[in-house]
């Protein structure tokens, strides 16, 4: 399996105001006050939530390496209206996109039902929320931020496959090395890992333990964090999409 070396390192959270300055609340118009109908359609959510799979990046990170075997000159391009492979293997990318993008909606999914918990003033069971909402923005990460403190933990997620970044190396696959559109998507894709990040160490600061999340301006914060998480996968999503032109 291919594996990308990330180049970010862990900063600990008594570094939080200095390294991850407090970023602009989004415009997100999201639910204030949960009710009992949209805390079920969570509970599915948590049962039924797309498992992207290491074997599914891999995929990604083996199709990433296909156009480099299709690089015909400009002398040998096809002169009778017939498109060549770089074209073909454009349009399967187009129609593939709905795969490539999937991980991006289950992100989506994870954090929008992270704010819900956070949200919902009605809990009776914060224990649970408290466990559910740690495990959701792991999901919503896909191995592209440290989770854990310990050195051991935070080598192996360094050293780990960042779903994300092998979607923008699938997508951009077919891109010149400085084309704009692929140096854009690259820019938004570190924006969204300190976001990522930024609400992570938020969670740790603000939820060290079960009693934490019961402080209504704890919850908050973390919610302000995913609020603004959100905003940026919806532009690193749509930096995808102009890779792939759809």
């Amino acid at each position: 399996m291919l594996r990308l070396i990330s180049s970010a390192s862990m900063s600990t959270v008594a570094c939080l105001p200095p390294l991850f300055p407090r970023p602009p609340i989004s415009n997100q118009k999201l639910p204030v006050n949960p009710n009992q109908e949209t805390r079920q359609k969570l509970q599915r959510h948590l049962q039924n939530q797309i498992q992207f799979s290491r074997r599914d990046a891999a995929f990604l990170s083996l199709t990433s390496l296909l156009p480099s075997l299709f690089h015909p000159s400009q002398a040998s391009a096809f002169s009778i209206g017939i498109s060549g492979p770089k074209d073909w293997l454009k349009e399967q990318k187009r129609k593939s996109s709905k795969f490539l993008l999937a991980p991006i909606d289950a992100s989506r999914q994870s954090l929008l039902s992270a704010y819900l918990l956070l949200m919902d003033k009605e809990s009776t069971n914060w224990s649970k929320d408290f466990e559910e909402v740690k495990k959701l923005l792991k999901s919503a990460a896909r191995d592209c931020v440290v989770q854990e403190r310990n050195s051991f933990v935070a080598f192996q997620a360094n050293t780990g496959v960042c779903t994300f970044r092998l979607i923008v190396n699938n997508a951009s696959s077919l891109l010149e090395k400085k084309n704009t559109v692929k140096l854009e998507a690259e820019a938004m894709l570190d924006d969204l890992i300190r976001y990522l990040r930024y609400a992570h160490l938020t969670s740790l600061n603000s939820l060290a333990n079960e009693n934490d999340i019961q402080v209504a301006s704890n919850r908050q914060r973390v919610a302000d964090a995913l609020k603004d998480t959100l905003t940026s996968l919806d532009k690193f999503e749509q930096g995808v999409k102009d890779c792939l032109e759809v």
